[in-house]
């Protein structure tokens, strides 16, 4: 095997032998994992059909009230370190530029947990709906919102064509 370096571009190129080719290159199956072997919301595996099985049946309610509770503790759990993080990092900074760069900051963060303190309420909002068997159904056209949907967003109350319809609705009265 012999080595050359190029002065332009400063790589190494490595030569093969003569009369053996390089081995060619195959694509990776890692790239585009099955739905089936994806990990889904919040390290829970993708919810697998059985066959006949009724639509948010007592297995199906079951693990997206995983995924629901696992959403919520992975919040709870930031609100927790945000509290602890501003304890720590609260300091009367004596230069003004330093003070306005902490307090954006921790503007910053507050209204990330503002945001997700709402994401709670709509999660709590979800659970309630699945102890009443109202959960997976669309809220406008009540057809099947989908298992693959709910597990992309497990707290949808529309269906993907009453959302569409809600969003365009949204949009024309905007004026975007």
């Amino acid at each position: 095997m012999t080595t050359s370096t190029t002065s332009k571009s400063k790589k190494t190129a490595v030569k093969s032998p003569a009369g053996k080719a390089a081995p060619a290159k195959r694509a990776s199956n890692r790239a585009k994992p099955s739905a089936a072997s994806a990990v889904s919301l919040h390290g829970i595996e993708p919810y697998t059909e059985k066959k006949n099985e009724e639509y948010m049946g007592e297995a199906q309610r079951a693990h997206f009230k995983k995924i629901l509770f696992a959403w919520k503790h992975e919040l709870m759990e930031e609100v927790d370190r945000t509290v602890s993080h501003m304890k720590d990092e609260a300091a009367n900074f004596p230069d003004p530029a330093d003070r306005a760069t902490q307090e954006e900051e921790f503007s910053l963060e507050l209204r990330t947990r503002d945001r997700e303190r709402k994401l709670i309420k709509k999660i709590d909002k979800t659970l309630l709906r699945l102890e009443d068997d109202d959960y997976g159904f669309c809220d406008q056209c009540g057809i099947e919102i989908g298992i693959r949907r709910l597990e992309a967003r497990p707290t949808a109350d529309l269906c993907v064509d009453c959302k569409t319809l809600d969003e365009i609705r949204e949009k024309q009265i905007s004026g975007g």
